[in-house]
């Protein structure tokens, strides 16, 4: 039985849209049952309605506090049968209570290869570092920013004359590969936790490639 995904976004939701493609295939193990956003004008919800789903807004702004906005959104996600939370570019911090309540059940996608730069401005700390190889992690959601138990990465080569936009832009691509992957692997009962790390079936019917490099640079 395929296992029903809340998806929480607060903009145009790139990485939402992959996992929306990937879950029209019918052998994918997931259905996508709620996008909900925080923003009454994120751009990724006419991209859900568009492609017939339920959508949901729980303005941020409406509410006293950070708990009793999570409160909402978790009461919306439970009335939509959801079994699985994905974070889409949800630019929110999500307080303890909610995170402990959806425990390996809630994964978020980051781009950068974790533990390297954690926060905001990747991409930039990344060239700015030296770095030879930047990248994308899909991990599952711990009450620290930018921890949990790693499900996929996708490295990336840094060019040498690679900008923030133009590194930003390969990652996306690699993003957008390995998301699908990972809600596949959790949906499909394919991996599991074990202390903090994540244990992926040894016997896997899928190509996981994709999980460790991304396209070339050009040039």
């Amino acid at each position: 039985m395929k296992r029903k995904v809340g998806i929480l976004i607060s903009g145009r939701g790139s990485n939402m849209s992959a996992l929306i493609e990937a879950a029209a295939d019918p052998d994918y193990p997931a259905d996508i049952a709620l996008v909900l956003s925080n923003r009454p004008d994120a751009g990724g919800l006419d991209r859900a309605r568009e492609a017939g789903l339920q959508t949901a807004v729980v303005d941020h702004k409406a509410y006293p506090d950070r708990a009793s906005f999570d409160a909402a959104v978790d009461a919306r996600l439970r009335e939509a049968g959801v079994e699985i939370v994905c974070l889409a570019g949800f630019m929110r911090l999500l307080t303890p209570g909610f995170v402990e309540g959806w425990r390996n059940r809630m994964i978020n996608i980051h781009p950068s290869l974790l533990p390297l730069f954690p926060g905001l401005h990747t991409h930039q700390r990344a060239i700015d570092a030296g770095m030879r190889l930047a990248g994308c992690t899909v991990h599952f959601v711990r009450p620290e920013m930018d921890t949990g138990p790693i499900i996929a990465q996708a490295a990336v080569p840094i060019a040498p004359n690679d900008t923030e936009e133009t590194l930003s832009k390969r990652i996306l691509s690699a993003e957008h590969r390995i998301y699908p992957l990972a809600l596949a692997l959790l949906a499909g009962n394919l991996l599991r936790v074990e202390g903090e790390r994540a244990v992926i079936d040894g016997a896997l019917p899928v190509d996981l490639s994709g999980m460790v490099a991304a396209p070339e640079f050009e040039g």
